[in-house]
């Protein structure tokens, strides 16, 4: 019985090696003071300081950044009104919601190309940002909807009898009790939304361009240095908002 859970131990950390092994490289190479990003040269730090000094690498970021806001923004606007709007009906209605989710990304970035051309929008950040609202819903409703479940109606009827209006209600009683799931969801929006490649792929247009688009044009004229930097300090931030979504999260389910 030992021998086989030292076999089955010794099966699962070859498997995460094998998966993780690469991205150890990458961060490794981030301080290779060589041209070269498969020749170790020594350590260095100027690659770090020639990222901060690109003023390309802040354009493309300063572009995810305002699809990545914009878009968990008027995700969770727009899921909290689904919600609180719709209330028990929702109930047989939120698994349409997962469909984003369950629908390969490649149908739907072409689904969404194919609409945005019929409807004679131009690509760009408008139409990129409508593309992640619209993937951010499907992560947004389900769980603030598993939150709003939870929460003891009388707390409503009560703000309602002692002279409080419906906005006054929502403001102060609603949006308190769900802040947690809003702040949950609102990160993992933000996740997806900032490294999704394939819908941006679709949808920004030839005018546009975030950070994952620049890294994959970046990668087909040849690695460099920079970007194993560039994909290092993406893979640590979104790492760190892993983590928060995470506490987050356990927080969320220790008070229900």
């Amino acid at each position: 019985m030992r021998v086989n859970n030292i076999r089955l131990a010794s099966i699962v950390g070859a498997v995460y090696l094998f998966l993780y092994l690469p991205i150890l490289v990458l961060i490794v190479f981030s301080f290779n003071d060589g041209i070269s990003s498969y020749e170790w040269r020594g350590f260095t730090l100027r690659w770090y300081h020639e990222l901060i000094l690109n003023s390309e690498i802040w354009s493309v970021l300063r572009n995810s950044l305002i699809v990545a806001f914009s878009a968990t923004v008027l995700s969770l606007i727009l899921g909290t009104m689904v919600v609180y709007g719709l209330q028990q009906k929702l109930d047989r209605m939120v698994q349409f919601f997962y469909l984003p989710i369950l629908v390969p990304e490649i149908v739907l970035s072409v689904g969404f190309l194919y609409l945005f051309s019929f409807l004679r929008i131009p690509m760009g950040l408008p139409t990129l940002i409508a593309a992640h609202t619209l993937l951010g819903l499907a992560f947004v409703v389900p769980l603030v909807h598993a939150r709003f479940a939870e929460m003891d109606k009388n707390l409503v009827e009560a703000s309602l009898d002692l002279g409080a209006s419906q906005w006054q209600t929502f403001a102060k009683v609603v949006v308190p009790f769900l802040a947690p799931a809003l702040f949950s969801a609102g990160l993992l929006a933000w996740i997806i939304s900032f490294d999704d490649f394939l819908i941006s792929f679709f949808c920004a247009g030839s005018s546009s361009q975030t950070l994952p688009l620049y890294l994959y044009a970046k990668i087909r004229v040849g690695m460099s240095p920079l970007i194993n930097v560039l994909s290092a300090v993406t893979l640590f931030s979104s790492c760190g908002l892993v983590v928060i979504y995470s506490y987050m999260r356990s927080k969320t389910e220790d008070l229900i």
